[in-house]
């Protein structure tokens, strides 16, 4: 009964999934089921679904023959649910019971279940899978028993993959549904601009922020929103992104607007498998521009006065260094006199508004196109464009001239008003700017120290000027060595004249080392180091690195009777540096006790409340003391009472020619009386004879140290903490110490 009706029932089946769209084909399945039914001539057809292995199962679909239906919902159909009928059909294989009642004994519910639709015969074809669709088709014969064909099984095999097929199109299609309208609700909920743009550069699609914060709508052409100017820029972003370049690009550009211009970030990127279409996010970063202008103003000028900072300054400078041309050009530099004067009485608000008055007093002083700049603090400069010397001149003495007139008065006081000045020339063969500003600044000191108000003009002929700007030079170096750790530590002995020591006396000099390797003498960045405060930065290396190498050398540390170690005048007032010593020194408990600090005779006079407060740091630490450069300067030995020092180092003026000089002997064994009357030990320094080490011997002089013992050897170049003695021997020192 079944030859032929293959095709009918293909073509029957066709002829019902196509009649609607792909996302309401399962629709269709009843009334495909009920054909089936008629064309197969049985009389039900049901669809079981469940998981991958179907051992949960459910009734997707069921058609009965109305005369076998009973009334009954034919959706609900127990037979899946019981566990006879799930145990066997687990295993993906055909089910063919042309009898039910040959169900075994433990069937009995199935048995019951089929007896009451009156299902005489039952067949389930294996399950199929397509994508995430599994199902099982089945059909039943309620009239009588029933062999099921060959030829049905397989006409009912495709009628499966048909139902199967529409199925999971089905499933494909709804999935595709909720995920465009899940991909519209995301879009339309980011808190960002996004819009679709075609190939045509409109935008064809956009979500709620976009239309609420652009002025633009659906098919608004991109291009119109940006100034022509940035068309350019809009072109490549979105051809790099077109042509595959890039996956992603942006670009920022102002937004053409009528009341304010505001910038976007506008990234582009591809829809898969659509070049033509791109995904656009827009971004306001208006703030951040906003922001970038503020910190270029606040970058290149200075908010008190509103003038050009150093930075922006030194920029002009600098691009006028290398432009191609002749045009004379001259550079001054300006500090305020007795600045810190008016702030210590009248408060630092009366000197931020001298401050401004002096900067709008400048502005109208130069001419035309000059530059006035402040440098820092109270100090200004000037950049004085097709200016020659003699036009530098009239400019500076107008300057000054007008600002020494300058009355300022704050709250009821009177201040007076000047500035000292220097002036140097541009030249374009400079390495650097920092040539001629060095020069300026060198002038403008050599105004101060001869007097104050009044301007100077550089010359390198001038020898007081060319000191000035040899230590100008030379504080740029110490910042460039502290930088690069380009310091390095040396050593000298101080040995005993009349006693026996078993462990060397040293003193820790320093010395700075170019980067080509030549050695700056310490009498050219020394002064330099003090003039610019920048000795106690070198002594706080000196002292660090010092005990770094103790910690690392302990076995020679400990050899050693004593290390002494120069601390500078400005160091001695600095209160963060002395809070650093102290700590300092209390992290080393194994080293402290080998230290001497010396400190000069100048310094503890001028500083002696200082010089005693270093004095109880050192003495809980049994740290010694010593002072140096005695009998330099001193006019009273009271100081010595307050201090209490361990050692005084004679002055080298009292040293050199003490063999042939009865007055230098006579200072020199005062001292050492001095020294026996009060408890401290007396060391000698510029020693550079055996004669001169025998004399200082017979007056009583404790230690000695020069040129005639050993001559400044590197530290790192020490491999003994042990002594000789020296006099004894009666030879040359060269080798001392055993290296």
């Amino acid at each position: 009964m079944l030859v032929g009706l293959a095709n009918p029932l293909q073509q029957a089946l066709v002829s019902i999934f196509s009649e609607s769209p792909l996302e309401t084909l399962e629709q269709n399945v009843d009334r495909a089921l009920e054909t089936i039914t008629l064309q197969l001539h049985c009389d039900g057809v049901f669809v079981l679904t469940g998981s991958q292995s179907l051992d949960r199962l459910r009734t997707r679909n069921l058609y009965l023959k109305p005369q076998f239906a009973k009334g009954q919902q034919i959706r609900v159909w127990p037979l899946a649910r019981m566990p006879f009928f799930r145990s066997l059909v687990r295993t993906p294989r055909l089910l063919n019971l042309p009898d039910v009642n040959t169900l075994p004994a433990d069937a009995q519910a199935e048995r019951a279940l089929l007896r009451d639709w009156d299902v005489k015969s039952l067949l389930v074809l294996p399950p199929v899978v397509f994508g995430e669709t599994r199902i099982a088709l089945g059909a039943v014969n309620c009239s009588e028993c029933c062999e099921w064909s060959e030829e049905f099984i397989s006409e009912f095999n495709h009628a499966a993959v048909m139902i199967g097929s529409a199925m999971e199109l089905t499933r494909i299609a709804l999935s595709m549904l909720a995920s465009e309208h899940k991909y519209c609700e995301v879009f339309n909920q980011l808190p960002l601009a996004c819009a679709l743009l075609d190939k045509y550069n409109q935008l064809t699609m956009l979500n709620k922020v976009a239309l609420q914060t652009l002025p633009i709508q659906h098919g608004y052409d991109l291009f119109d929103m940006v100034r022509e100017e940035e068309h350019a820029m809009l072109t490549d972003t979105l051809h790099v992104v077109r042509e595959g370049v890039l996956g992603q690009a942006w670009c920022e550009l102002p937004l053409k607007s009528i009341h304010q211009l505001a910038w976007l970030k506008l990234s582009f990127s591809q829809i898969s498998g659509d070049k033509d279409t791109l995904v656009m996010i827009a971004e306001d970063v208006s703030e951040k521009y906003r922001l970038a202008d503020e910190l270029s103003f606040h970058a290149n000028y200075d908010a008190l006065t509103g003038l050009p900072n150093r930075l922006h300054f030194e920029a002009l400078l600098e691009n006028l260094l290398h432009a191609h041309d002749d045009m004379p050009i001259c550079v001054a530099f300006l500090d305020l006199d007795q600045f810190q004067v008016i702030n210590n009485i009248s408060g630092h608000q009366a000197g931020d508004k001298l401050l401004c008055q002096v900067a709008l007093r400048l502005k109208q002083l130069v001419r035309k196109g000059d530059i006035v700049a402040r440098l820092g603090g109270d100090e200004f400069g000037i950049l004085m464009h097709y200016c020659n010397v003699d036009s530098a001149k009239q400019i500076a003495k107008r300057i000054c001239t007008q600002l020494a007139n300058h009355e300022f008065i704050w709250e009821g006081r009177s201040h007076n008003v000047s500035v000292s000045m220097g002036i140097a020339k541009l030249d374009k063969k400079a390495a650097d700017i920092y040539t001629v500003m060095s020069q300026a600044d060198a002038a403008c000191r050599l105004a101060k120290d001869q007097g104050r108000n009044g301007w100077h003009l550089y010359s390198a002929s001038d020898p007081k000027m060319n000191r000035l700007y040899t230590e100008m030079m030379a504080s740029v170096d110490i910042v460039g060595a502290l930088a690069l750790n380009q310091f390095e530590l040396y050593f000298q002995s101080i040995v005993p004249l009349n006693r026996e020591e078993s462990g060397l006396h040293l003193e820790i000099l320093l010395r700075m080392v170019q980067a080509n390797g030549t050695i700056v003498s310490p009498a050219i960045f020394l002064p330099a180091a003090e003039r610019y405060n920048l000795a106690s930065k070198v002594d706080l290396w000196v002292i660090d690195n010092l005990l770094k190498w103790g910690g690392c050398h302990l076995d020679i540390w400990q050899q050693l009777d004593l290390v002494s170690v120069n601390l500078s005048a400005t160091s001695l007032g600095d209160f963060e540096f002395m809070n650093w010593l102290e700590m300092r020194l209390m992290a080393e408990p194994e080293l402290v006790d080998k230290l001497c600090i010396e400190i000069t005779e100048t310094a503890a006079v001028s500083q002696l409340e200082q010089a005693t407060k270093l004095l109880d740091i050192l003495r809980p630490l049994n740290c010694k003391l010593a002072l140096d450069d005695f009998g330099a300067g001193f006019s009273s030995f009271a100081y010595l009472k307050r201090l209490n020092v361990d050692f005084v180092k004679v002055d080298g003026q009292f040293v050199v020619n003490i063999c042939e000089d009865s007055a230098d002997q006579a200072i020199v064994k005062s001292i050492c009386q001095l020294g026996q009357d009060m408890g401290f030990d007396v060391v000698a320094e510029f020693v550079e004879s055996q004669d001169i080490g025998r004399k200082l011997q017979t007056l009583g002089v404790d230690y000695a140290q020069g040129y005639a013992i050993n001559k400044p050897i590197r530290l790192a170049e020490l491999t003994s903490g042990l002594s000789r003695p020296w006099l004894e021997k009666r030879e040359t020192f060269a080798a001392y110490p055993q290296l």
